[in-house]
């Protein structure tokens, strides 16, 4: 059993609420009297009880991060961020996948775990302002993505459209004029396909480039699988796109295997980009170049903002009324790599 503020206090020589100040970082403490109570906490190696703090602020030290796809890279390494960034704060993360699903969407907004959560992080991938509106579960939260665009909460998301834009000028300025993309979408609850096609569609009309519906076929989701078959489709055509931009790394790698196979060489028959920089696109044969948004930023920047909620939240965990809402934008880096630019 560890030590205790009453150990530490008899150690020390001082009571239990001087030990406690110091615990708490109160600035009201003798300097001479700190450093006893400094060396009686090293010397008993004592480990706060956050359980019993956080029960005393009425909290639980744990929070939510409601993801659509555990098994995607992207979101796997996002959520390593986030852990990392909780644990600074001796916060406990509870990892809930929603599929993307409207009703798993849904009961997340709602607080299906109210009762064990202080707050939430959400990447929405379904559910809209509407839905947002009708939220009656006071638990702050944070917003991830780009499905709810100035919403009534804080959010954080880097600029895809921009991100975009720069890949296709990337190629672009290879040489390259004909360029497909893979990841376009139907659904009109999907933003981030959207934006990164408006991306795309921005460089080519600047560089006086016809967009072409051909070389951006709707694609299911973005797994392997459907960069694969996308890819094959694009092969396909009478006049084959000379480059490809793919709307993350996944797809990427799917296409990038459908052009080996197809006999091609990777960049100098068809150059190949991705987006979301992975870590099996640094290893891939070429290694892929890709849009890298910075996700330590990204998940720091959502904790930090979680916890200004939390901790300004008043009865209930209600936002104070001066917790005004923020839309950060997060940074993000073009990254070329073999797989558009022969080393």
């Amino acid at each position: 059993m560890g030590a205790s503020l009453k150990d530490v206090a008899a150690r020390a020589g001082v009571s239990v609420k001087t030990v406690s100040n110091v615990v708490n970082g109160y600035t009201y403490v003798a300097p001479h009297t700190r450093e006893k109570v400094e060396q009686a906490l090293a010397e008993l190696d004592y480990r706060p009880n956050l359980s019993a703090r956080n029960l005393r602020r009425g909290r639980t030290g744990v929070i939510a991060l409601a993801l659509p796809e555990l098994d995607a890279p992207y979101f796997a390494e996002l959520s390593r961020f986030v852990i990392d960034a909780a644990v600074e704060r001796g916060w406990t993360v509870l990892i809930d996948q929603t599929d993307g699903l409207a009703d798993r969407e849904r009961e997340v907004l709602q607080g299906i775990r109210e009762q064990l959560t202080d707050g939430l992080i959400f990447s929405p991938i379904t559910v809209g302002r509407e839905e947002l509106a009708a939220r009656t579960d006071s638990t702050p939260m944070v917003l991830l993505g780009e499905r709810i665009m100035d919403g009534p909460t804080h959010h954080v998301a880097i600029d895809n459209q921009r991100a975009a834009r720069e890949m296709t000028e990337h190629l672009i300025s290879l040489g390259h004029t004909r360029i497909g993309a893979i990841g376009a979408q139907e659904n009109p609850s999907a933003n981030t396909a959207h934006l990164r096609l408006a991306g795309y569609r921005q460089a080519l009309e600047a560089a006086g480039l016809p967009y072409d519906e051909r070389l951006a076929p709707p694609t299911a989701s973005y797994h392997r699988a459907d960069g694969a078959a996308v890819m094959r489709r694009l092969l396909e055509l009478d006049e084959p796109p000379q480059a490809v931009f793919c709307f993350n790394d996944l797809l990427a790698l799917g296409a990038l295997r459908t052009a080996l196979t197809s006999g091609l060489r990777v960049p100098d028959d068809l150059a190949l980009a991705g987006f979301d920089d992975i870590e099996d696109g640094r290893y891939s044969t070429p290694t892929l170049t890709t849009i890298s948004p910075d996700k330590a930023h990204i998940a720091r920047t959502a904790v930090e903002l979680l916890d200004a909620r939390i901790s300004g939240s008043g009865r209930g965990g209600r936002p104070a009324e001066d917790d005004g809402r923020r839309e950060v934008e997060a940074d993000y880096r073009l990254i070329v790599r073999e797989s558009t630019v022969r080393p």
